[in-house]
């Protein structure tokens, strides 16, 4: 396994810096096209000429289809464009089922997470084009560093539970499949703006050449996104882009694909206390404030900001040979830099790799200083798939190697009692390195003409290792390896041409995040397992007319969970530790009802049990506490929602969404002053396309009103101690938008 490891780092490390990929990249792409021609003229290969969306082969390999035995949910362009105003992706996937979303600035723009069936934005997978988007070392997905993507979304799938095999992190709650904008035949451009609450403003410009000698197209977006947000200071300065480039030729389909964004975000992940709320505001938000001997704010540090820039490229190449094979061949390169300051109070110089001093015959040992703490890491690799389709056969496999390098190291700009500060004073400097490779191989059986089989195997490999400093004087060592066998079987069974029952079952195993292994290394503890999931899903799917109606009942069996224990480090990340044994089981539900043609009604709802079973805590004199099986921390036994669509006159869309959320625990042990409320929200979304004022121009006004009822309510939060802090979610707020199309 070591030799496999190491000749796939080899591999990676040689394509990793952007001129050498950039010239790999150009000799494919030129190869592709000549081997494209070659194929043509070729009489040895019979290719269909017949109509074949190579585009979608693309990301096939990671989607579930028709006949996959597990529970999904998909969300198309569409849907996405009539409340895309600003707000990140979590928010428009509000109303899926069993998700939950929050924001830290608290009205959608800026930092925002997702959950699914109570699995926070760790175990949920993401991919864009099949490409891993998950951080190698955290697992989390930043979406503040890809602001307004959904403007270049095709459409979204989402995954509950395993899911199928994918690439990247392990799917341990959701798999979330993101596929960019499709190519366009026709040229247009588009220019969206919008306004709203919070000085909130954003201003995209979209643009497409349309199919152009029979064989290419280009198209683009550039975005700017502001928002002074809800929370105090949570102010946003996003940008982005997103450019792809395709060449399409009789089997051959290749697309480049760059998108990226830059963001200074205030930072609002600090949360506040009922006390710190009660007495300066709701909306109170600690960061960068300034005490006096009393602990009363009297200032403000200006730059208490998070400053990321995140680019992204993927080259991807398909080519179907007949009716039967094609394949995929992917690359990709992430490059990511920034860093987060902060003001510090009172800091101990020995934690900042600085000597006492000596003022007026009183040793000095605590300053206030301003620090750095930077991020600077390089993420590439490969994905390689092929399709085959062989009578009542139809597999897929699949395979890829990714390597993330990761530097991670702290400054002082500024400190009040060291006037022999060096420039750019270091305080610690370590690094994280990862090779994640994975082999699969699904196929889809056609056993009867009701009845589909379904097999998914996967193998995973993991190298990650830790180096460097983490203080002046502790040092990390780790070096640890995983090998990983992810099985998952099923079946669908058609009832008649409509109804169909499915049942399945997988298996998932996902390492520890850098968060685990820091914690492990500096409490001196053993390091932190693997877990393991088994997934059991079971489902009747309804289809035709004017009703669809989805229902699955869910068992998923952790050993060794990293549950979250509500607590986080100095630095905002959320600590975890293994639990033991524990379950996530609950019934989910889906309809869409569509009587008439200006009238729809899509409700879901989650009913779920969580539980830690015989939870263990320790005290302060490392004395076992016994609690019995507990409430899983962040899982709310109910997730609703409840949309009503209408479409009264051409050219008007009216929707009132609603949702509820059930009450929920931030610790494992049901600390009382830990739970969060249930809370119930309803918005309200009016679209109208204005009559066409001139043959090739269209106007579309959108608006959105979020939370009309003016519900005062927190969607999440964290202990320090026994003391909770919050993170309070906008009352009545809006977007209104302008979209011109030509």
């Amino acid at each position: 396994m070591k030799l496999f490891l190491t000749s796939m780092k080899t591999l990676l490390q040689s394509i990793n810096t952007r001129r050498e990929l950039s010239i790999l990249v150009a000799i494919l792409l030129q190869s592709s096209i000549s081997y494209s021609q070659h194929l043509t003229k070729s009489d040895s290969i019979d290719l269909n000429m017949k109509e074949f969306n190579l585009e979608e082969v693309v990301i096939t390999a990671t989607r579930a289809g028709e006949k996959t035995p597990m529970s999904y949910s998909n969300l198309d362009k569409e849907e996405l464009e009539k409340r895309n105003l600003g707000q990140d992706l979590p928010s428009l996937m509000n109303y899926m089922p069993s998700v939950v979303t929050t924001t830290d600035a608290g009205a959608g723009v800026g930092y925002s997470g997702i959950r699914v069936r109570g699995s926070d934005a760790q175990r949920v997978n993401v991919t864009i084009n099949g490409v891993p988007l998950n951080d190698s070392e955290s697992s989390g997905v930043y979406w503040v560093n890809m602001p307004d993507l959904s403007s270049s979304v095709e459409d979204v799938q989402l995954q509950r539970g395993v899911g199928t095999s994918t690439n990247g992190a392990a799917s341990f709650g959701a798999s979330l499949n993101i596929r960019t904008s499709d190519l366009s035949k026709d040229p247009h451009a588009q220019l969206n703006t919008s306004a709203g609450s919070f000085d909130t403003k954003k201003i995209s410009a979209i643009f497409s050449t349309g199919e152009f000698a029979e064989k290419w197209e280009f198209n683009g977006r550039f975005s700017k996104i502001t928002s002074d947000g809800y929370i105090d200071r949570a102010a946003s300065d996003l940008s982005s882009y997103y450019f792809s480039g395709s060449y399409s030729a009789n089997n051959t389909f290749i697309k480049a694909v760059a998108f990226g964004g830059t963001q200074t975000t205030y930072q609002a992940w600090n949360g506040s206390t009922l006390d710190e709320q009660e007495r300066y505001g709701r909306t109170f938000n600690s960061a960068g404030a300034i005490y006096d001997d009393n602990w009363n704010v009297i200032d403000y540090y200006k730059n208490e900001t998070d400053n990321y820039k995140q680019d992204n490229y993927q080259l991807h190449i398909t080519q179907k040979f007949n009716d039967n094979i094609s394949t995929t061949l992917t690359f990709h390169y992430t490059k990511g830099f920034g860093f987060y300051e902060n003001y510090k109070q009172d800091a101990d110089m020995v934690d900042y790799n600085m000597p006492p001093v000596n003022i007026g015959g009183e040793t000095i040992t605590t300053t206030d200083l301003v620090r750095r703490k930077y991020m600077n890491n390089d993420f590439y690799g490969i994905i390689a798939n092929v399709n085959f389709t062989y009578n009542d056969w139809h597999i897929t496999l699949g395979g890829a190697g990714n390597t993330y390098q990761g530097g991670h190291y702290g400054e002082v700009l500024w400190a009040e009692y060291t006037p022999n500060l060096m420039p750019d004073h270091e305080f610690y400097n370590n690094d994280g390195d990862k090779i994640d490779a994975n082999l699969f191989a699904k196929a889809n059986y056609q056993a009867s003409n009701n009845l589909n089989l379904f097999v998914d195997l996967q193998g995973r490999f993991i190298n990650y290792k830790m180096y460097g400093t983490y203080s002046p004087t502790d040092s990390y060592d780790v070096d640890d390896e995983f090998v990983f066998f992810n099985p998952k079987a099923g079946f669908t069974y058609s009832l008649n041409d409509n109804s169909l029952i499915y049942a399945s079952y997988a298996v998932a195993n996902k390492e520890p995040n850098r968060v685990d292994y820091q914690a492990s290394t500096e409490n001196g503890s053993d390091l932190p397992k693997a877990e393991t999931l088994q997934d059991i899903e079971i489902g009747y799917k309804l289809s035709g007319g004017v009703l669809t109606f989805n229902s699955n009942y869910y068992m998923m069996y952790y050993t060794n969970q990293l549950v979250l224990t509500g607590e986080m480090d100095q630095v905002g990340r959320p600590i975890r530790e293994n639990s033991g044994k524990s379950y996530r089981t609950g019934i989910e539900l889906e309809v869409a009802y569509s009587p008439t043609n200006w009238f729809s009604w899509r409700p879901n709802a989650s009913f779920a049990i969580n539980k830690n079973i015989d939870f263990n805590t320790k005290d302060d004199s490392e004395q076992i506490i016994e609690h019995g099986d507990t409430e899983i921390s962040y899982s709310p036994s109910i997730v609703a929602s409840n949309v009503f669509i209408f479409r009264p006159s051409k050219g008007l869309y009216l929707s009132l969404l609603s949702k509820y959320v059930g009450e929920q625990y931030m610790t494992n042990f049901e600390l009382e002053e830990s739970k969060l409320e249930a809370y119930f929200t309803t918005d309200i979304n009016a679209v109208y396309e204005v009559p066409k004022i001139a043959k090739t121009v269209d106007f579309e006004l959108s608006l959105l009103l979020n939370n009309i009822l003016n519900s005062e309510y927190t969607s999440n939060g964290y202990m320090w101690g026994t003391t909770p802090y919050y993170y309070p979610q906008a009352k009545f707020n809006f977007l209104v938008g302008l979209n011109i199309k030509i």
